[in-house]
């Protein structure tokens, strides 16, 4: 089970998620794991992968009894681990239905073991190293034969069609009949959400870590106008340990640490809800809850449940033929924008280099990341090409333009 430790006696170097068995007892190598490598991580990663390596622990008590994957660490013991590896590889793989995130769960978990065996095995003799390292190449060998989903699964293309970009400027404009929620500040607050992750490409997390001051602003001489723009980091005001929610939002990596521009009407949106929708909560968070405490993770996934579920029939047809989904998760807006942003950088003159060079500043990619170039197969689309101009840049009255400064 997982649990989160936060406390103001506890400290924050203690704090965060932990692994414990069905008594309450830590999982002592998952403990030694995230010392070494949670720094790293950013939270959202950290968790994800202490819930898959749970489901390897889980399946270890099962197969060889309460706390044997620990035992089988501690001891060095190849033996028993190939054969819980191997056993739980099998329950992953014969799965009725197998996805990705079932192969990211096979990895992290066998990654998990390794690097622990690794770093017991150095601190021992030469001779139990030598033996250890050639057991765990010919695991590695083995088990780089293992797929739980084949490599050559077509990717499906993440952005939104323009149908749906449409009725969701529609149903989430806060002055909308048909928007669904019922109090005019829970309208604000996903409606901000929704302009911050759609034309300015924040990860959901970033968004829910945005102070109520996040817009900034200063004169600038070349333009001879206010220029604004928003700083992507951590909260200065907070510490984790302050921060009230269960799943907390963190920078994902350093890269993500950035300074993007925006609009004048997208500020004035974000400055209008904070200054009358917001309320005075006491603390610093721009998304504020009806219980005037941050917004979370899980109230924000939720409320694109509650979105998705107001969508036409013919809308959703359109969305599942072209993305295979059926609902719209807060990180598709991000997707969409990226679509956005390299087309619209094309059509400006830019080479595909500098363009993809571009959109590693404004999305928090490092220089090495292949992320741009997932986009560019959408980019070249003629159909997607003209629904773009068509849904962004002819609707500034209702923020659907995409800022002429990028």
């Amino acid at each position: 089970m997982l649990i989160q430790l936060a406390d103001a006696h506890i400290p924050s170097s203690l704090s965060g998620p932990v692994l414990v068995d069905r008594h309450g007892l830590p999982r002592y190598w998952t403990v030694v794991w995230s010392a070494a490598v949670a720094g790293a991580l950013a939270d959202s990663t950290h968790i994800k992968k202490l819930r898959y390596i749970e489901n390897l622990y889980q399946h270890a008590d099962e197969l060889c009894g309460h706390g044997s994957l620990d035992d089988a660490l501690g001891t060095l013991n190849d033996c028993r681990l190939a054969d819980m590896l191997e056993s739980w590889f099998i329950s992953i793989r014969n799965q009725a239905v197998t996805t990705e995130a079932d192969e990211t769960r096979w990895q992290v978990g066998f990654g998990f073991v390794t690097s622990i065996v690794s770093w017991i095995a150095k601190s021992d003799t030469h001779r139990t190293l030598r033996l250890i390292e050639s057991r765990l190449h010919q695991l590695a060998v083995l088990y780089s034969q293992f797929r739980v989903k084949k490599r050559n699964t077509p990717e499906m293309l993440r952005s939104l069609p323009a149908s749906t970009v449409e009725v969701l400027y529609q149903i989430l404009d806060p002055e909308s009949k048909d928007n669904p929620f019922p109090r005019v500040q829970t309208r604000w607050r996903v409606y901000v959400a929704f302009i911050l992750m759609l034309h300015q490409g924040l990860r959901r997390g970033e968004v829910l870590l945005l102070p109520a001051d996040a817009i900034k602003s200063a004169f600038d001489a070349k333009l001879g106008r206010d220029r604004c723009w928003i700083n992507v980091r951590e909260n200065d005001y907070e510490s984790a340990a302050q921060d009230p929610r269960y799943s907390k939002p963190s920078i994902k990596t350093k890269n993500s640490i950035r300074q993007i521009p925006t609009s004048e009407t997208t500020a004035r949106i974000i400055e209008s809800y904070a200054s009358n929708y917001r309320g005075r909560p006491q603390h610093s968070f721009l998304l504020n809850s009806k219980s005037n405490l941050p917004l979370s993770t899980e109230a924000l996934t939720k409320a694109f449940s509650v979105i998705s579920s107001r969508l036409p029939a013919q809308v959703v047809r359109e969305l599942e033929s072209r993305t295979g989904k059926t609902t719209v998760t807060p990180h598709d807006l991000r997707h969409t924008c990226s679509v956005v942003r390299l087309h619209q950088l094309l059509q400006h003159g830019d080479s595909m280099d500098e363009a993809l060079q571009k959109m590693r500043t404004f999305f928090g990619w490092s220089r090495q990341s292949t992320m741009p170039s997932r986009y560019a197969r959408a980019v070249f689309e003629d159909r997607l090409a003209g629904i773009w101009n068509n849904a962004f840049d002819d609707r500034v009255a209702l923020l659907r333009a995409i800022p002429k400064e990028y």
